[in-house]
């Protein structure tokens, strides 16, 4: 939903199911100028204060706010906001470096005064409202982004997050719009000391410091941009949250900061401009879906948009688009947009978790603009002051008289007033979070002791001979639903399972050393999920287990979709799996014999053995390889461990023909002769109904995936199984 690439596990984490957007407001950003009525011009890095530049702000703050809240999209208002970021601070690191160098320090302090107040005021009230709001199983997620989201790491967090198939959750963060502040953090330290090796080297070549910084930045925006173009077209989500994908839009701001003192527009001309640029960035989001196309090629509409209006100027005519953006309510709206921005990410999702909408119905979602606006009134002017304790009369900062040539941060005065002001406001949110951490953490400990106890956690041993998995047994459900996202196969955390947007074949070997038989796990991740229960069986047995999967797709050479979209990635993937299998010669291929299904446009409990399934079996025959064909699991098609939290066990159960067939799909089907097929269902699900605990184990981590520790108390019966069915 939301400028968030998808994710968690956008696990929405899907991007996010597309992820949200920026930081609207820099802190360099006078809020007190001219009016409407101010002599018409152009303006420029000269310090002047840009009236419409607050209601473009405004005009990007909306855009955001109501394609997030009403229509669940992007809007291309992070990309303005980035090149505003990049235009201000520019023209600004420019100016100090006129009056006698860049006092980094300072900037960096102001920045941090300015900036940070607002941002842990946030932050806080998150943590509080997850607390309160949202279900137990989110709280570890939550308190994950709050550290990144207050280290300016976040962008970083959900890269791989929105990458990684198995990345935790289905729900959207209240901090996931933190992702942009973090890209802008980052830029707002590298930017004073690009800006100030770029005067130092002019200055040593004898040239002046605009084009010694014109060298800089058309070099960034070149490679930046070739960059942005070639990973959004080969990992689209991952560029989506790249700090090296959004340099040129940055890059770009700088540029039309060098280039518009030298612009000399007729005013029909720059009219004309105002109005296309307004409108071109309205309809940014109408045409474009910017959440799986940018930041490539594409974000040049938003920001060359946003150029066009600064470009127009104050024209100070009455047909001008300026006269619409310096009325006193987008002016004001423009100076509280930081604020805003930050609040109606949060105040969006609770009122979605609260209502269980996916999309705000119309009352609501102005209930929710309305309380975000309020909040970022109130909270505006409190930052305003927290950051004036940062600075003094005649500090020092950027623009201030100071030795010739200074590049060098100061590491006094306002620089440590700054940073020491952005510190305390930070600090206690983290000593918070860490806090809350902590608790969870000693939880976890006390679940894990609880858990030796194997007669109290039998897991699918009380189904083995047709008991009922509903029986309590005096115990609390292990693993903590509030931790069962944790509770993945071993694999995931070595890096062993090869991503959704990758092609390379990714082997990890685990048991024997001798092995008496190599057994290869192969296919997608409800191959995946059986690595525990695998793994222990080869441990008992001196096996050697190799690791070979890859996320959402299936062991055949068929043509396969990924998000309705050829999935070349698993095409190449499988064609470098067979050339690995004939290399590695294994005794035998453990994968997935059917995929249960619970996608409405092919039928609800559309189980099947997939096209090219058979006939990847009989490639393997000819190796000389044995294949064990196990059937599918069920899928309950929602987050299992939010449900429990919310729910009893049996609000959160489901019938077996939800997504699977009432009879096994490889009945009917004639296998070749080095296939072995098993059936492992009745251990997860009784006849007519599949729970979410059986034998005081959680059984799921999420809506399909089955937990490590089920896993591990289903291994006894497979290896009988397998006993029973193979000459192993």
């Amino acid at each position: 939903m939301a400028d968030h690439r998808p994710g968690r596990p956008c696990r929405s984490r899907t991007p996010p199911s597309a992820k949200a957007s920026t930081v609207p407001v820099s802190p360099l950003a006078s809020r007190t100028g001219t009016g409407a009525g101010t002599a018409p011009r152009t303006g420029g890095a000269d310090g002047g204060h840009r009236p419409e530049i607050d209601g473009l702000r405004a005009v990007a703050v909306l855009l955001v706010a109501v394609y997030h809240i009403w229509l669940g999209r992007v809007s291309g208002g992070v990309d303005v906001f980035l090149m505003l970021s990049g235009f201000l601070v520019t023209g600004s690191l420019l100016r100090a470096a006129g009056r006698g160098g860049i006092g980094i320090g300072a900037f960096l302090g102001r920045l941090a005064a300015r900036l940070l107040p607002t941002a842990a005021l946030v932050i806080a009230a998150v943590l509080l409202c997850t607390r309160l709001l949202l279900p137990e199983p989110r709280w570890r997620d939550v308190l994950g982004e709050a550290f990144a989201s207050a280290l300016h790491h976040l962008n970083w967090s959900l890269a791989l997050d929105a990458v990684d198939y198995l990345a935790r959750g289905e729900e959207t963060s209240p901090l996931q719009h933190f992702w942009s502040l973090s890209v802008q953090g980052q830029f707002y330290v590298l930017w004073p000391l690009l800006i100030a090796a770029a005067v130092w080297a002019a200055g040593r070549s004898g040239r002046g410091p605009r084009t010694g910084v014109l060298v800089a930045l058309v070099a960034v925006f070149a490679l930046s941009l070739a960059y942005s173009v070639h990973a959004t077209r080969n990992d689209q989500p991952w560029a989506y949250f790249d700090t090296g994908a959004r340099l040129w839009e940055f890059a770009l701001g700088g540029l039309l900061a060098l280039a518009l003192p030298h612009l000399r527009l007729p005013l029909a001309v720059r009219i004309a401009l105002g109005w296309a640029g307004l409108a071109a960035l309205v309809l940014c989001g109408v045409l474009l879906q910017v959440s799986t196309v940018f930041p490539g090629h594409a974000a040049l509409w938003p920001t060359l948009a946003a150029a066009a209006v600064i470009a127009a100027g104050t024209t100070g005519a009455r047909a001008g688009a300026d006269r619409l953006l310096t009325l006193r309510p987008a002016r004001y709206l423009g100076s509280v947009s930081y604020a805003l921005y930050l609040w109606h990410w949060p105040v969006l999702v609770f009122y979605l978790a609260a209502t269980g909408r996916t999309l705000a119905s119309p009352v609501g979602g102005a209930a929710v603009l309305v309380v975000s606006v309020v909040l970022a009134a109130a909270t505006t002017p409190v930052a305003d002051r927290l950051a004036a304790l940062g600075r003094r009369p005649g500090a020092a900062g950027p623009g201030s008289p100071r030795r010739a040539g200074a590049v060098v941060p100061a590491l006094r005065g306002p620089a440590l007033r700054g940073a020491a002001v952005g510190l305390a406001c930070l600090l206690p949110v983290l000593l918070a979070a860490g806090a809350w951490s902590a608790r969870l953490d000693a939880d976890q400990r006390r679940w894990e002791e609880l858990l030796a106890d194997g007669r109290s956690y039998p897991g699918a041993a009380v189904l083995a001979g047709g008991g009922n998995a509903a029986r309590a047994l005096d115990r609390p459900v292990y693993p903590d639903p509030a931790r069962a996202s944790e509770d993945v196969p071993a694999t995931y955390g070595d890096g062993c399972n090869q991503t959704i947007a990758d092609a390379e074949v990714i082997t990890c070997v685990y048991g024997a050393e001798s092995p008496e038989r190599t057994v290869a796990l192969v296919g997608g991740s409800h191959a995946a999920h059986w690595f525990p229960a695998l793994e222990r069986v080869a441990l008992d047995r001196n096996w050697r287990l190799v690791n070979i999967v890859k996320g959402s797709c299936l062991f055949t050479d068929a043509p396969q979709t990924y998000k309705g979209a050829p999935y070349t990635a698993c095409a190449e993937w499988n064609r470098g799996v067979m050339a690995e299998l004939a290399a590695l010669e294994p005794d035998a291929v453990f994968t997935t014999g059917t995929t249960t299904s619970l996608d409405a446009s092919a039928g609800f409990g559309e189980e099947q053995v997939v096209d090219g399934y058979v006939e990847r079996w009989r490639e393997l025959e000819a190796m000389g390889v044995e294949v064990v064909a196990v059937r599918d699991t069920p899928r309950f098609g929602f987050d299992v461990p939010d449900c429990l939290a919310a729910s009893t066990p049996e609000e959160c159960s489901v019938e077996p023909g939800t997504s699977m067939a009432a009879t096994s799909p490889l009945e009917s089907v004639r296998v070749p002769g080095n296939v072995t097929v098993l059936d492992l269902n009745d251990l997860i699900c009784e006849p007519a109904v599949c729970r979410p605990v059986v034998g005081n184990v959680l059984v799921y981590w999420d809506g399909s995936h089955i937990g490590a520790t089920f896993m591990r108390t289903l291994a006894p019966e497979l290896d009988a199984r397998l006993a029973e069915a193979t000459d192993w």
